[in-house]
């Protein structure tokens, strides 16, 4: 028997060492902007909440306190448009990852199943497909595929890596389409409340699901709108049918979210101010980036939404990562999310101030 690493790709972001290196060794050093990781304060209410629940010496749940599952459906009903949401249309989990990697496999998918993610993605899809021994397919219009034996559909709006962000008609008609073939559809909206040149849309909302959530369930995330990635807090929300089947299937994996952090997420998802706190210094870092890459060459594509740019000079990525290495610049080379994106660079936001600045004078013209 094989082992299950064997399944596995090379895990991309190995590959970025030698480059990471040569950034380093700029003399004003490096300025990374490849993984996307929150670099700015967790926010101070969150910080107090965290602390007051320290002394939590038993086993939390897995569904999360009664004052966590109020605060999830509140911010749904809130900030996505839900109606009639309930305790069981919502389940927190160990971080949006956790849930994407395991998720084929709690589902019980496998051999002869089929996983469908965008042509250009978080390359995570395809893992949890792998590590279920499952099939699975790229799409660039899902409603393209074959609809036979696929049994799991990612939506990413807005997108990781391009900050696409997919429409209300799209994703009505890509709801309808496979709730038509008995699809199940999960969501990732991680950075739904980021956009910039458009307002993205869950499939919860009610123009987009006819106010029901059959078969459909969005994935949130606390990690870039509230600098929690530490914390790794997360939850879905949607069909109580599935989640209360990935409920009973998590109790006995014991993959629970810390009581701490329970009582952090309510704090982080009941306060509005910290988050657009937070919008203001990524518009601010966009902007800035935004304009040196242009006037430094760059093409950008998509970029509506999330915490990135999708920029090229239309070369192959390498050769632009090796580019901006001799500047001292880490960028993640666009094909580590797919084929597609062998001509592009995934610029992050998620630099300080003084970092962002040093990237936008090494970029200036000489």
């Amino acid at each position: 028997m094989s082992a299950v690493s064997d399944r596995l790709p090379t895990f991309p972001w190995d590959k970025l060492e030698p480059f990471k290196a040569t950034a380093a060794a700029h003399p004003g050093g490096i300025v990374d902007l490849s993984v996307g990781t929150p670099v700015d304060p967790v926010p101070d209410l969150i910080q107090k909440a965290l602390v007051a629940a320290a002394d939590s010496p038993g086993y939390p749940t897995v569904w999360g306190t009664p004052e966590l599952r109020d605060a999830l459906v509140g911010w749904c009903e809130r900030r996505l448009g839900a109606r009639d949401f309930t305790h069981r249309n919502v389940l927190p989990v160990v971080g949006s990852k956790e849930l994407v990697a395991w998720l084929p496999t709690q589902l019980g998918l496998g051999p002869g199943d089929r996983v469908a993610y965008p042509r250009l993605a978080y390359p995570t899809y395809e893992v949890g497909a792998r590590l279920a021994r499952a099939d699975y397919v790229a799409y660039d219009d899902p409603t393209d595929l074959d609809p036979a034996g696929l049994k799991l559909l990612w939506l990413n709006s807005p997108s990781n890596p391009t900050g696409r962000v997919l429409s209300l008609p799209e994703l009505t008609r890509i709801v309808a389409w496979a709730r038509e073939h008995g699809i199940l559809v999960f969501s990732d909206e991680c950075y739904i409340e980021l956009g910039w040149e458009a307002d993205p849309v869950s499939v919860l909302h009610p123009e987009v699901c006819g106010g029901s959530y059959e078969g459909i369930v969005s994935v949130h995330s606390l990690s870039k709108r509230s600098n929690l990635a530490g914390y790794r807090s997360a939850f879905l929300a949607g069909d109580s049918a599935v989640l209360g089947d990935l409920l009973q299937i998590r109790k006995h994996g014991g993959m629970m979210t810390s009581a701490p952090t329970q009582a952090a997420t309510v704090a982080a998802l009941s306060d509005d101010t910290h988050v657009q706190e937070q919008r203001a210094r990524y518009t601010a870092r966009r902007t800035a980036l935004r304009d040196a890459l242009l006037a430094h060459g760059f093409r950008i594509e998509h970029s509506e939404a999330s915490l990135y740019l999708w920029a090229t000079r239309d070369e192959p990525c390498w050769d632009t990562v090796a580019h901006l290495a001799d500047l001292g610049i880490l960028v993640a080379p666009g094909d580590f999310y797919g084929p597609a994106g062998d001509q592009f660079v995934r610029v992050a936001l998620t630099a300080t101030d003084e970092r962002v600045g040093a990237a936008v004078a090494r970029l200036a013209p000489l």
